[in-house]
């Protein structure tokens, strides 16, 4: 199964924000184990890297992200993806049409995110870490 954990995912793991630690290290584990294959877009590294900067140091932060970017695969953004998600006129929110397009890219089955009616547009599923991890333990038994 192909997933695409939602920025927040990578935060919440990255930082252990409670109550949402336990969903995220599961999905990003799964990932880790290769029992998902997962992927994060471009910008969720950029992202979570300045959001992040108050929270760990530039060495902390380069390290977390490295690591992710070890085990799941990165999306990429070019002008293509772009310009089709600022063409889109479903979303409100450019980051959450840019994920979504990445999913789509990617061939995602799912876009993990706490903030499923952010993707209620998208043409890749939103799930929440919680619903997903139910469906994925249910599919490996």
């Amino acid at each position: 199964m192909k997933v695409l954990p939602d920025t927040n995912i990578l935060i919440d793991y990255i930082s252990e924000r409670e109550p949402f630690t336990e969903d995220a290290r599961s999905i990003i584990r799964m990932c880790m184990e290769k029992d998902l294959y997962g992927c994060i877009s471009a910008h969720t590294v950029t992202n979570t890297f300045y959001i992040l900067r108050k929270e760990l140091s530039v060495s902390q932060r380069k390290h977390f992200l490295l690591d992710m970017c070890r085990f799941l695969a990165v999306a990429g953004l070019d002008k293509e993806l772009l310009v089709s998600a600022l063409e889109n006129e479903s979303f409100t929110d450019i980051e959450d049409c840019l994920q979504a397009e990445c999913a789509k890219e990617f061939g995602a089955d799912y876009i993990v995110t706490r903030n499923v009616k952010d993707f209620a547009e998208s043409s890749i599923p939103a799930i929440t870490p919680g619903d997903f991890i139910q469906l994925a333990e249910g599919t490996q038994q």
